[in-house]
């Protein structure tokens, strides 16, 4: 991309037009339309956002040992040609990609356990490098811990730290890299940044232009890291930013609300509950009654393992709100989980002759003006739907708490909508993610946690199995008489289709599959996120009235509907999920008083196995989440944001801690000085955080 700088900074390429950071990148040089779609699936539609596609990780190739000089116990990097290559199976019916590496000095073999697929990717001719610990098995031989192919043109590696890029179907990291590297100089100058000079001098941060430079472009490994610091401190400082701002808005003194110790209508559901609530449930809903009695207004999270018992602690809540004359209102994320709420919540208040009401997109005409009516009325009400609680049409006369479950599948627009129905409503967010105690200051620092960390006695446990491939037919014999015994079943796969670049099972070639073979005759049906919405709840919902027998889906069940006669989870490749993911998916079964399964299918590598052997061996959410952050990173454990941008890209709050605190402590000094950061000085940091949470700046509105 050759060309000049213009006065104001852009830049002009010879013979095209100018380049911003607002270019689509489909116009810059060497990518073109098809590349741009690919680049799509990965979040880059702009030139910026090409700066922003920061690496997952570095190859350090200036750090690379001889062949010769390896002996077993050591760990190194090599850089050697693939001269065979081949798949062996094992007796235990694990296939393992080998190769054999070649440089000037000698020769060494490198296995890939449980990555057959390798086979098709890595071609007799290319030079990889690779890097890992040296064992003697039959010969040196050694397994990497990370590895780049690098094709076969090496050129230019000698001394160079490489950027690892997240890549995707017609779009290889090495292509990403080059094309950065291509437009890195003209494009990263015009980046402006968004922190006022005051906090990077405070924080000892570089200038993001020079950040972007070292993240893509790093002389040496700690050049990487520090440009990486800079841009997690951006993550952080703009999360904290948030947060501390929502806090103080949160607890702002409320007017008209004052809600009275809890009276008859708690104990007549305490005398009615066919349990003993938990010492979680009784502190939780403690900490709830002493927020709502008190004169500011709460700001809660309710977080509780799988099957803990959040449900009937936010009825107590709502309680609360409907003995001192006030509306209550419960948000889910679908109209299945919404029907599944009031069906529950109804028979925990039918004894106290307290009839909820249900708020859905699908309600006829009549049904929504008898819900209008009530809802305008000043009669206590507890209200349970979708987002349909929070559309122009929906009136609350006196809506008094404002509860969300799975907070975490809203976006944060209306999440506040639903708290804006009403005076300064109380709020109270609800999630089955378990999240880490270490973390809960760092993610959630605008709210004050309750945890649910027991489970309800007299649930059974829910057996837990790691099978290889060799025993898929005695597992579906075993999904089978499940299914005869009149028991339903779960079996979940990682992708919808199948891709020639892959050797995973898919959920609708498996269907067919399964359907014509050890499931014929049984009632199954097909799940995946591409069907249409109203499709994929008429099959939730024929599942659930037991109309199926065997769901056959991606994890588009991982929250949803309440099925107690589900007694077998079958998840395939299942080193494809996260811990907590499998947690989730676990909690499907498990509902009612009969055993449960949960078995993990396909022949996985050693560090897998380990992984999976953890999770078999407990059922406590809050460990398994402490695990797969160490294991895994952040991913999008703790949800989304707006276009799908993790919290988190760079930024990981467990290894950061050091970061985030002076994150958290700019942000502080940031709002004492300027509260709505409508100073001058501020205006890059408001356009950066409107651009990466579309609805932030609703929290910095001066009005």
């Amino acid at each position: 991309m050759g060309g000049t700088r213009r006065r104001d900074g852009t830049w002009k390429s010879d013979g095209q037009p100018r380049i911003t950071l607002e270019t689509p990148v489909t116009y810059l040089k060497g990518v073109g339309p098809a590349r741009a779609t690919a680049f799509e699936r990965l979040g880059v539609r702009t030139a910026g956002d090409l700066l922003l596609h920061v690496p997952t990780r570095y190859e350090d190739a200036s750090t690379i040992r001889t062949i010769a000089s390896l002996e077993p116990g050591m760990d190194g990097t090599i850089l050697g040609k693939v001269i065979s290559k081949g798949v062996l199976p094992t007796r235990k019916g694990l296939r393992i990609f080998q190769a054999v590496l070649k440089d000037a000095t000698g020769m060494i073999e490198v296995a890939w356990p449980g990555q057959p697929f390798l086979d098709r990717t890595i071609e007799k001719g290319d030079m990889l490098l690779a890097a890992g610990t040296v064992r003697f098995y039959h010969g040196r031989q050694l397994t990497p811990r990370e590895w780049v192919n690098l094709g076969d043109n090496p050129e230019g590696l000698g001394g160079r730290v490489l950027p690892v890029y997240p890549a995707t179907e017609g779009l290889s990291f090495k292509l990403i890299r080059g094309l950065i590297e291509q437009h890195l100089g003209p494009l990263a100058p015009l980046v402006k940044d968004p922190l006022p000079e005051s906090v990077r001098a405070e924080a000892g941060l570089m200038p993001l232009a020079e950040a972007l430079m070292l993240v893509h472009a790093p002389p040496t490994m700690a050049d990487a890291m520090r440009g990486r610091d800079r841009l997690a401190f951006d993550e952080l400082f703009a999360v904290q930013l948030l947060q501390r701002r929502a806090r103080a808005l949160a607890k702002a003194p409320r007017t008209g609300i004052a809600f009275r110790k809890p009276g008859a209508l708690a104990k007549a559901l305490k005398a009615a509950l066919p349990y003993e609530l938990t010492a979680a449930q009784k502190r939780a809903i403690r900490e709830i009654v002493a927020d709502m009695m008190a004169p500011e207004k709460m700001h809660r999270l309710l977080q509780g393992d799988v099957g803990a018992g959040k449900t009937v602690v936010a009825v107590f809540a709502a309680l609360v709100a409907i003995e001192s004359g006030y509306q209550a209102a419960l948000m889910a994320p679908t109209e299945l989980l919404a029907e599944q709420h009031h069906r529950s919540v109804s028979a925990l208040l039918a004894p106290l002759g307290i009839a909820p009401v249900l708020v859905t997109g699908s309600l006829g005409a009549a049904a929504r003006r008898e819900v209008a009516t009530r809802l305008a009325s000043v009669e206590p009400v507890l209200a349970i739907g979708t987002h349909a609680l929070v559309q122009e049409g929906t009136r609350f006369a006196k809506l008094g708490l404002a509860i969300v479950d799975e907070q975490h599948r809203f976006g944060v627009a209306q999440r506040a909508e639903l708290g804006a129905k009403g005076d300064a409503p109380d709020v109270l967010l609800m999630t089955a993610t378990p999240i880490p105690r270490s973390l809960a200051l760092t993610l959630h620092g605008d709210l004050d946690v309750s945890v649910l960390d027991e489970r309800p006695p007299g649930r059974t446990p829910i057996t837990t199995a790691v099978r290889p491939e060799s025993a898929r037919a005695r597992v579906f014999e075993f999904v089978t008489r499940q299914v005869a015994a009149g028991r339903q079943a779960y079996i979940v796969y990682p992708v919808i289709e199948q891709s020639a670049r892959s050797e995973l099972k898919a959920a609708t070639a498996m269907f067919e599959a399964l359907v014509a073979g050890p499931l014929q005759g049984v009632r199954t049906a097909l799940l995946h996120g591409r069907l249409p919405g109203a499709e994929r709840d008429q099959v939730m919902r024929a599942f659930r009235d037991g109309q199926l027998d065997v769901l056959v889906a991606t994890t588009v069940i991982e929250v949803g509907i309440d099925v107690p006669n589900a007694t077998v989870m079958v998840v395939e490749h299942p080193e494809r999920f996260g811990l907590s993911q499998l947690h989730q998916l676990r909690g499907r079964v498990g509902r009612g008083a009969e055993q449960s399964y949960c078995i993990l299918l396909g022949d996985v590598g050693e560090g897998a196995a380990g992984r999976l052997s953890l999770f078999a061996a407990t059922e406590d959410g809050f460990r398994i989440a402490e695990a797969d952050l160490q294991l895994r990173g952040m991913g999008d454990l703790f949800g989304e944001r707006q276009h799908g941008v993790p919290t988190y890209r760079v930024a990981d709050p467990l290894r950061d801690f050091e970061l985030a605190k002076r994150a958290r402590a700019a942000a502080d000094r940031t709002l004492a000085a300027d509260p709505t950061l409508s100073q001058p000085a501020h205006a890059a940091l408001r356009a950066m955080l409107g651009a990466r949470y579309e609805t932030a700046l609703t929290l910095f509105r001066t009005g």
